[in-house]
C-alpha cells in the first residue's frame, strides 16, 4: 500500500556505487514527481536539509517532491554526481508502479551546485559519458521533461574565473574541487566542455530559472545567460530575478515563491 500526500518515505536506497548506499526522500503531494538536487558547492549538504523549509513546503502546493543524495567532493569526481542523479531517475521509473507515483513525466529541480547538476542531467540526454550505471535499471529513461534551475552556475570557466583579489574575498574553489584540478589553465579546458550553453537545443526540455539581484556567490547574469542560450535556440524558458534577493536567499523559499514553482511544474508536467 503507497503512503498519501502530506506523508514522507526516507532513506530508500537507489543505488550502492562503491558499497555506498544512495538514498532518496519522497515528500509525497499528490502531483507529478520533482527530483530536488541539494546546493553546498558539491563538497556539502545533504538530502534532508531543505525539508522542512523547502521540500515539504512545495510537497503542499500538489507536487511530489524526491529529494536524492549524490556523491561528495573529494571522495568523488566529476561525472560522479551526474551518474548519481541519472541513477536516481532511472530507479523511480522502474518503482514508480510499486510507489504509486506517475514517473512517465519527471521534472528535476536543483539549487545553486544542484541547480547545474539537474541542468547538465537534462541537457545531456543520450550521452554516454554522463549516462553512468549508476543503480542499474538501464532500460529505462533517465530523461528528464522539466527544469527548475534555482541561482546555479551556467558557464563553469565564468564561474571558476577571479581576479586574485577575487580569490582572496570570496576564497571558495568549488568549480576545481568538482573537477579535481589545480592548475588554471586545465580547469579552464575541462571546464569549457562542461558549460551548459554550449549543450542548449530546441529539444531541451522546459526551464524556469530563478536568481536574486543580490547573489555573491553566483552572479544572476549565469542564470540570464542560460536563459537567453535556451530562448534563442527554440526551447521554452522562463527567468524570474528576485528583488534583494541574495544566494540560498530565504525569499526563494516563501510562500508565493514555492507556490509559483509549485503551478509551473504542474503546468509543464500534468
Amino acid at each position: 500500500m503507497t503512503s498519501g500526500p502530506g506523508e514522507v518515505e526516507r532513506a530508500l536506497v537507489y543505488g550502492r556505487p562503491g558499497g555506498l548506499d544512495l538514498r532518496l526522500d519522497v515528500y509525497r503531494g499528490g502531483g507529478p514527481v520533482v527530483v530536488y538536487a541539494h546546493g553546498g558547492g558539491w563538497s556539502r549538504g545533504s538530502r534532508g536539509e531543505d525539508g522542512g523549509t523547502r521540500l515539504a513546503p512545495l510537497a503542499g502546493f500538489g507536487v511530489t517532491v524526491v529529494s536524492v543524495d549524490y556523491r561528495l567532493v573529494p571522495d568523488a569526481r566529476f561525472p560522479d554526481q551526474v551518474h548519481d542523479l541519472k541513477g536516481a531517475v532511472r530507479w523511480l521509473r522502474a518503482n514508480g508502479e510499486r510507489l504509486g507515483l506517475p514517473t512517465e513525466r519527471i521534472g528535476v529541480w536543483g539549487a545553486s551546485a544542484g541547480a547545474y547538476l539537474g541542468s547538465l542531467l537534462a541537457l545531456s540526454a543520450g550521452d554516454r559519458e554522463l549516462e553512468g550505471e549508476v543503480g542499474g535499471n538501464l532500460d529505462r529513461s533517465s530523461a528528464v521533461q522539466a527544469v527548475v534551475h534555482w541561482f546555479g552556475q551556467a558557464d563553469l570557466v565564468a564561474s571558476a574565473s577571479r581576479s586574485s583579489v577575487e580569490a582572496r574575498l570570496l576564497p571558495f574553489r568549488f568549480e576545481a574541487d568538482l573537477l579535481g584540478l589545480d592548475d588554471p589553465a586545465e580547469l579552464a579546458a575541462r571546464a569549457a566542455g562542461l558549460s551548459l550553453l554550449d549543450r542548449v537545443s530546441a529539444q531541451a526540455p522546459p526551464f524556469l530559472i530563478a536568481h536574486g539581484d543580490r547573489d555573491r556567490i553566483v552572479p544572476p547574469s549565469q542564470g540570464f545567460a542560460l536563459h537567453q542560450a535556451l530562448s534563442h535556440a527554440g526551447a521554452r524558458s522562463r527567468f524570474e530575478l528576485l528583488a534583494g534577493a541574495g544566494h540560498e536567499d530565504a525569499e526563494f523559499d516563501a510562500p508565493a515563491s514555492l507556490a509559483a514553482t509549485a503551478a509551473w511544474l504542474r503546468a509543464v508536467l500534468g
